[in-house]
């Protein structure tokens, strides 16, 4: 049986999402586990989370310091207080949401993880084949539509945004990872290994041209993407050919602006700290979690999660 004793949240924790991959039959599989670091990397608590059965991830506070979190998979949205205590959600239906926007007014944007069907699934079959099985949504043969939608924060849906999607190495990814620029008028999102950093204008309802688009054979991909505080946006560049690096674009032109490599393949999750001068990246292949300085990107403190191929959302309080 395993024990939450996660604490109370203070200025500056990393919360990580983590799940424990322990299913030998199904390798997205396991209890989820947010784990509590303080603002060095050291390790605080642990919460193990109910009403999920695989990869949590997607964490981002809202204006009422509540962190939430997604299971993707099994189609659940969470909560947890600033007590450090899972608390009561809406019901957001069965989407594979795992990415969320808090707009100003109370209105929230959910990103929808999945996309399509069997047809456009690449790893059925062959080297890449999926370790798990994707669901298909209630009464149809479809993973998901791979839209954004607008909700209230007690589950009413209230407008749809029909988001063209790359659908990542796989074929099947969605909005993997969102962001909302900081006037509110367009949310800037990806499709994880895709090529394209796209634009959606919500206040129109309108498909924007692309921030930036990668050429196929340059071997540039995106991973993950943020604002920081103070409205510079980031992403996660991912080429398996020469390294992965965090990335500061011009918001108009989507060129970038600053470069830093990283140490190594697998940087996927990105947290920009409220500082305006560090973030916090996870590393999916091998469980790292790193606090890196924007200006000379050097990491400055890590900690381990200790499980490969399960970080997927990390949030500073």
């Amino acid at each position: 049986m395993n024990t939450s004793d996660m604490k109370a949240f203070e200025e500056g924790d990393i919360l990580v999402g983590a799940t424990l991959l322990n299913n030998p039959d199904d390798d997205h599989a396991g209890p989820g586990r947010i784990i509590q670091f303080d603002s060095d990397l050291n390790l605080k608590g642990t919460l193990w989370t109910d009403n999920t059965t695989h990869l949590v991830g997607g964490l981002k506070f809202d204006s009422n310091k509540d962190l939430w979190a997604f299971d993707s998979q099994n189609c659940s949205a969470i909560k947890v207080n600033a007590s450090g205590e899972q608390s009561d959600q809406a019901d957001f239906g069965d989407r594979s949401f795992s990415n969320v926007n808090f707009l100003s007014n109370g209105e929230i944007l959910l990103g929808e993880h999945l996309t399509g069907d069997e047809s456009n699934n690449k790893a059925l079959e062959g080297p890449r084949k999926l370790g798990t099985v994707l669901p298909f949504m209630p009464g149809t043969e479809r993973y998901g539509d791979g839209n954004i939608y607008k909700y209230s924060q007690d589950g009413n849906h209230i407008e749809t945004y029909e988001t063209e999607t790359h659908g990542g190495m796989p074929g099947f990814l969605g909005v993997t990872s969102s962001a909302i620029t900081p006037d509110e008028s367009k949310i800037i999102y990806i499709s994880e290994l895709g090529n394209r950093i796209f634009q959606f204008d919500i206040k129109n309802n309108n498909q924007l041209d692309d921030l930036i688009t990668y050429e196929p054979d340059s071997g540039n991909t995106v991973i993950a993407i943020g604002f920081s505080n103070g409205g510079d946006f980031y992403s996660i560049k991912a080429n398996f050919r020469e390294g992965f690096s965090l990335c500061n674009h011009d918001l108009e032109s989507g060129s970038i602006l600053d470069e830093k490599v990283l140490p190594g393949p697998g940087w996927a999750t990105l947290c920009l700290c409220n500082d305006g001068q560090h973030a916090v990246l996870g590393n999916f292949f091998n469980g790292q979690i790193g606090k890196f300085e924007l200006a000379s990107g050097q990491m400055i403190a890590s900690a381990e999660t200790d499980v490969e191929r399960s970080v997927a959302g990390i949030a500073e309080y």
